[in-house]
């Protein structure tokens, strides 16, 4: 169990781990096959697995990504994992775990990690980072994935570069001028990293900030390795092809949906329409309003809501859809979307409103 540490401690409301205290979520660490220390937070003890896949701006975690999703899924009938994916959170900073190969070394990890914690089969979810991250392991591994959510990121290359909508070009973005600063080390910078793709006030506590810069400086120079990988990868053809999403993502079968915040500043949703507008037929968008690029952070009720019916019924009801922007730029489909109510029982849409995950400060 994470234990609570008093004001006394000087930990700023950090548990000994240096991690936020959610209720209802617990710090856990598992031994790789390859010899790496992983480190996650779970919640629930019964029901399927669901992972949670967090975000690429430093500092991220899996505590920060799916601190208020976590706790609600757990609570309602699945268990939870949100690694902490390498160059990020507690994961191993030793050398030899560094993602060297970038997508590629995520993809590797979460394999391990499900083979580590017995998982054969999970429902996944990811956000920007992690939604790359699960895009690639949905097409490399399909037979482990039940079914999936993204969140606000890309699906490889089957939108070409050409088509990218910059920021300054958005026009739904509130910040169209909008530059990401880099990170200096500290708690202040990290604060206004934090604060420029945030689309709601009040979710930045100052125990987050202090948790992800601490994770962000303990994480340097994996981070550094993850960001050069990527362009290394991206330049050898050999490595490149094995991450090409053409004729292979929009070719698989297992169901999914795709929430893309419609203010969102960091990659504007326009970028989510070029996505739709590739044609999936097992894939239902959808583009919540007066929500980010950290929807589940933005809207967590609703994201909570719309995972929760999702991955329990396969389906989203027509209420929680409509709640949550479900996509008017196609028609709506009937195998992802319950537009009669004839799968999701109306007790499941109560538990709309039912938000957990609040920090448990010092002091």
């Amino acid at each position: 169990m994470v234990t609570e540490i008093g004001p006394e401690s000087g930990s700023r409301g950090l548990t000994e781990e240096g991690i936020v205290h959610i209720p209802g979520v617990a710090s856990r660490w598992v031994r790789l096959g390859n010899g790496a220390k992983a480190h996650y937070v779970t919640a629930g003890d019964t029901g399927p697995a669901v992972v949670l896949l967090h975000g690429g701006i430093n500092g991220s975690s899996g505590t920060a990504g799916f601190r208020f999703m976590a706790p609600f899924l757990g609570a309602n009938g699945f268990r939870v994992y949100c690694p902490d994916m390498p160059a990020f959170g507690h994961a191993d900073t030793r050398e030899e775990y560094w993602p060297k190969q970038g997508v590629l070394s995520h993809v590797e990890f979460i394999r391990d990690f499900m083979d580590a914690l017995c998982i054969d089969k999970a429902h996944i979810s990811g956000n920007s980072m992690g939604c790359i991250n699960s895009v690639q392991f949905a097409q490399a591994y399909p037979d482990r994935v039940l079914s999936f959510a993204l969140i606000a990121g890309f699906i490889g290359d089957l939108v070409g570069p050409e088509k990218y909508v910059p920021i300054s070009e958005g026009k739904f973005t509130p910040n169209p001028n909008y530059v990401r600063p880099d990170w200096d080390g500290s708690e202040e910078s990290m604060r206004v990293l934090m604060e420029g793709i945030i689309y709601k006030e009040g979710v930045i506590w100052p125990e987050l900030i202090k948790m992800r810069n601490d994770a962000a400086l303990r994480q340097r120079d994996s981070y550094d390795a993850l960001q050069a990988a990527r362009e290394q990868v991206a330049k050898d053809p050999n490595l490149a092809q094995k991450l090409s999403t053409k004729n292979r993502f929009n070719r698989l079968t297992i169901p999914g949906i795709y929430l893309y915040g419609k203010q969102d500043v960091l990659i504007p949703v326009e970028n989510g329409w070029q996505q739709e507008d590739v044609g999936f037929e097992n894939i239902q968008f959808f583009y919540p309003d007066e929500c980010g690029h950290q929807g589940q952070s933005d809207q967590p009720e609703m994201f909570n809501q719309a995972l929760f019916e999702f991955f329990k019924y396969g389906k989203v009801s027509k209420e929680t859809a409509e709640w949550a922007g479900v996509s008017d730029r196609l028609p709506v489909k009937p195998t992802l979307v319950d537009l009669d109510g004839s799968v999701v029982p109306a007790s499941a849409i109560a538990l709309k409103g039912q938000l957990g995950g609040e920090p448990v400060a010092a002091g």
